[in-house]
């Protein structure tokens, strides 16, 4: 078939290169515009616009609005067009364009965790299942009817970039094999239960923030939900006195110390511990405003924290 890719970021490579490899015909790739990164604010293009162009595949960085658009898309004369994480809502009579329609991998099993952040979701919310679903696209939020689907697990340690990587690579192999089904007439659209919807809202700085008067597994859960974005962080005093922000990668579960109360730290030669609503978690990599992320043990002796310091509360020390 021939096919125009649409995708934006690193998540959607894999999906990319494997249809390149595939018996299909990659006729052009659709990405976002290149955005500004860094202190700079250089344009930067999106990882998928590097693959293309370095696999010599026409780049389409227009918004899919207006006449332009549609005519572009028509002239391109496509079969299907394979969604992965484009970042545009598309119109009904650009849905309608494509013979076999757009189809979406999206890193959920479906209707769960329809959305912006499904893996963040799942492993905050504490899920042991999660997987990938190829749908038809409509003009819902994830809501057209399932073409295919695979599942993975959620391991014990998993940060939403890792389960992200795995759920990128395998769910390529899905993407092919679904619409290598589309084209001999095997795979029929079904739709997607009533029963079992959860929404997957896009995770903000504000939801990254870690209360440490939480329980541990639910720190756990945020931290590794939220790394590496928008990435977690809490609070610490600063050196005048005032709450300082500080970066937190994921913690080491330490339920053999239940004798400091929620927040209170106790910094040692090789470990940092800090109380929860439960029990305590051991730091690991910490990140200071203005520096590079750093050993935990190696922070607490650069800082020189007092015996009363309290993180994730709102005032920072009692």
């Amino acid at each position: 078939m021939r096919l125009l890719f649409a995708g934006t970021p690193h998540a959607a490579v894999p999906s990319l290169e494997a249809l390149i490899a595939s018996r299909h015909d990659v006729v052009a790739v659709l990405t976002r515009a290149d955005a500004p990164a860094g202190r700079g604010r250089t344009l930067v293009p999106s990882p998928v616009r590097v693959a293309a162009e370095a696999a010599g595949i026409p780049v389409v960085t227009d918004v899919p609005r207006g006449d332009d658009f549609l005519t572009l898309l028509r002239d391109l004369d496509i079969d299907a067009a394979p969604v992965v994480a484009y970042g545009h809502l598309l119109r009904p009579d650009v849905l309608a364009v494509p013979r076999h329609g757009w189809v979406n991998l999206h890193f959920s099993l479906l209707p769960a965790w329809r959305g912006a952040a499904p893996v963040q979701r799942a492993i905050i919310a504490g899920d042991e299942i999660t997987g990938a679903t190829t749908f038809l696209l409509d003009e819902g939020m994830d809501t057209g009817p399932v073409l295919g689907t695979m599942t993975e697990t959620i391991r014990p340690r998993d940060t939403s970039g890792d389960l992200l990587d795995r759920l990128a690579h395998a769910g390529a192999g899905l993407l092919v094999a679904t619409l290598d089904g589309l084209e001999d007439g095997a795979l029929h659209p079904q739709p997607q239960p009533a029963d079992g919807v959860s929404l997957a809202a896009k995770l903000t700085t504000a939801d990254a923030h870690i209360d440490f008067r939480d329980p541990a597994l639910a720190v756990d859960r945020l931290i590794r939900g939220c790394t590496p974005a928008p990435g977690a962080w809490t609070t610490v005093p600063g050196p005048d006195g005032a709450p300082a922000r500080l970066g937190l990668g994921p913690v080491a579960a330490r339920p053999d110390v239940t004798d400091l109360g929620a927040g209170e730290l106790r910094p040692g030669k090789r470990e940092v511990l800090v109380g929860t609503a439960t029990h305590a978690v051991q730091l690991g990599l910490v990140q200071p405003v203005g520096k590079k992320p750093m050993a935990a043990a190696d922070w607490a002796r650069g800082a020189r924290l007092g015996d009363d310091v309290l993180l994730g509360t709102q005032e920072g020390a009692r």
